[in-house]
């Protein structure tokens, strides 16, 4: 085999390991993805669903009062949801807990990273 014969083998074999590579990247992608929305939905389902609903109202902008119209529940209940929902985030307001949620989600969600409307029926 000449010097020119040994030359294209190597280009071939060199072509397919980028194909190969290639390949290999994009089956990456593919498992990091999936690993971003297991770890979303592993994180959304440790709220009860009562702490959903509260937490859907809130992401929505709504009151304590409203949430207790719009829910037909006591103040007293509304707040120790929200109290059980800052403890699970490990935060010390719902502002901040409205904050992870969104900064953990926004993959998951509309791609300004905040909660459409659909999304958040899904939510709950």
């Amino acid at each position: 085999m000449d010097q020119k014969e040994e030359l294209l083998i190597g280009i071939e074999n060199v072509l397919c390991l980028a194909s190969d590579l290639v390949k290999e990247v994009d089956r990456l992608e593919r498992v990091e993805e999936e690993c971003k929305f297991l770890k979303e939905q592993l994180f959304l389902h440790q709220f009860t669903e009562p702490e959903r609903k509260v937490f859907t109202l809130a992401l929505d902008g709504h009151s304590v009062s409203e949430m207790e119209k719009i829910l037909f529940k006591g103040r007293s209940t509304i707040k120790k949801q929200r109290q059980s929902i800052m403890r699970k985030l490990q935060v010390s307001s719902m502002q901040e807990a409205i904050q992870k949620m969104r900064e953990i989600c926004s993959n998951m969600y509309s791609e300004n990273g905040i909660f459409s409307y659909e999304s958040r029926r899904d939510f709950i």
